[in-house]
């Protein structure tokens, strides 16, 4: 096992590593920029050093220093929570050329889920169902019309590295497709430093479901169940649960085993999420991610299972920890993304926190590393902590859900606890009767109405 662990990561997610590192006696190093140095993992780590200023191109982002401070401090690993550099396939080829554990799969894996078009020829290949559409990235107007004819309209043009739904177009007709070609291309240029996009069917009402899987990087391969995510704006998840209300046991089984089997003949190692779009009882790949998912707690809560763990157990080499008969689903968990943001216009509220409460009781977990008194700062992402419930099943969930929601008090801010307000008591989230699309048709009629 490890002696001491480097949470290259900051808010959440790096309390959320710190804890299970202590839990199994490990030592703890942090690294934060000067904007977070009262932040509550800097204060509970056993060791902390300032990596740079707040820019995370500066900070978070900067892998010499990261290396270095992995090198001062004697860490022989390194934790990358989610985002920032947890699935950059550069920073974990040279840890390991500094002999100093990734806890995440190779980089050739990263790489390989990193790039749409290749990700999505590698699930085809291991027997993942694929969205119908190009096999590659589209070469002119006269290929994508032609393979739009194919496949049918309504298209989605998609960038080849896209992600946060930036170079995404939908186009309905021929005559929607050029602009929306060179609109996606253009806007994955700017965002991404790579103009390809490519051609999918676009579904119309489909919901988004994901696998947490695990490979431990010697052919075996398990599932944990789903998560359903359908609840977005703008393409960020919002409210996810487990399990997904539109699935049975049947279909849960069977992608499960798909899922599983492709991460053990890939040789995968690690966490990873196999995410889908599901429609009329079918699944259509849409994407890999090759870490931690920010919503990896309502699969903890239905499971028992510590996710961290697991990962860290992997990479230390002593395998999982469970079979895939072992593991068992209990009840059912909601996880609520509460974000600095204004409830309504969605605008950040960097500040400071003057009163911090959370709901407590039976099934209750609140993932957060913010207190009262502190600041937060206005460089990073607006989440600052994640309510998860779970209860025997979803309509307890959903009424301890509603009760801890009542229970939240963050004052000093704005944040989105008005909006969960809101939702938990509306007839279609308590049905389980909601689409990739219904938040945002939601959050337009509230815009009208006010």
């Amino acid at each position: 096992m490890f002696q001491k662990i480097l949470i290259a990561n900051r808010g959440e997610i790096a309390l959320r590593v710190l804890r299970a590192c202590k839990e199994l006696g490990i030592q703890t190093v942090v690294v934060h920029s000067t904007a977070d140095a009262d932040a509550m993992h800097v204060r509970l780590a056993d060791e902390s050093v300032c990596i740079g200023p707040p820019p995370s191109r500066d900070s978070y982002l900067n892998i010499h220093q990261i290396v270095a401070a992995c090198e001062i401090t004697g860490a022989d690993a390194v934790h990358p929570g989610y985002g920032f550099l947890s699935e950059n396939a550069k920073f974990a080829d040279i840890l390991a050329a500094h002999n100093i554990t990734f806890i995440g799969p190779s980089g050739d894996h990263i790489r390989i889920m990193g790039d749409k078009i290749e990700a999505k020829r590698t699930a085809k290949r291991l027997g993942i169902p694929v969205v119908p559409g190009s096999d590659g990235a589209v070469s002119d107007e006269a290929d994508a019309k032609r393979i739009a004819a194919d496949i049918g309209y309504p298209v989605i043009i998609k960038a080849t590295a896209g992600g946060g739904g930036r170079g995404m177009k939908v186009a309905r007709s021929e005559a929607d497709l050029v602009e929306a070609l060179q609109t996606a291309s253009k806007e994955a240029g700017a965002a991404f430093g790579n103009d390809a996009v490519y051609i999918e069917k676009y579904l119309e009402k489909p919901r988004h479901i994901e696998l947490q899987v695990f490979g431990d990087g010697a052919g075996r391969g398990v599932h944990f169940g789903e998560r359903d995510c359908s609840l977005q704006r703008r393409h960020q998840k919002v409210w996810e649960e487990a399990n997904s209300p539109a699935l049975n046991t049947e279909e849960r089984a069977r992608i499960g085993a798909i899922c599983a089997n492709a991460i053990a003949d890939l040789g995968y190692s690690g966490a990873g999420t196999i995410e889908f779009l599901y429609e009329n009882g079918e699944f259509y790949f849409i994407e890999m991610n090759t870490r931690l998912q920010v919503e990896h707690p309502v699969t903890e809560a239905i499971t028992g299972v510590d996710l961290v763990h697991e990962q860290i157990r992997v990479a230390a080499g002593n395998g999982l920890s469970v079979r895939q008969e072992d593991i068992r689903f209990h009840g059912h968990a909601i996880e609520c993304r509460i974000n600095a943001e204004d409830a309504r216009t969605f605008v950040p509220s960097p500040g400071t926190i003057t009163h911090f409460h959370t709901p407590g009781g039976l099934g209750i977990r609140v993932d957060s590393g913010v207190y009262s008194g502190y600041r937060i700062p206005p460089y990073y992402d607006s989440l600052i902590g994640k309510l998860i419930v779970h209860g025997r099943n979803r309509v307890e969930c959903m009424m301890r859900l509603r009760r801890a929601l009542d229970e939240f008090v963050v004052d000093g801010i704005n944040t989105t606890l008005p909006l969960f307000r809101d939702l938990v008591s509306n007839p279609d989230i308590a049905n389980g009767d909601y689409d990739i699309h219904w938040l945002e048709k939601y959050l337009a009629k509230e815009a009208e109405a006010h």
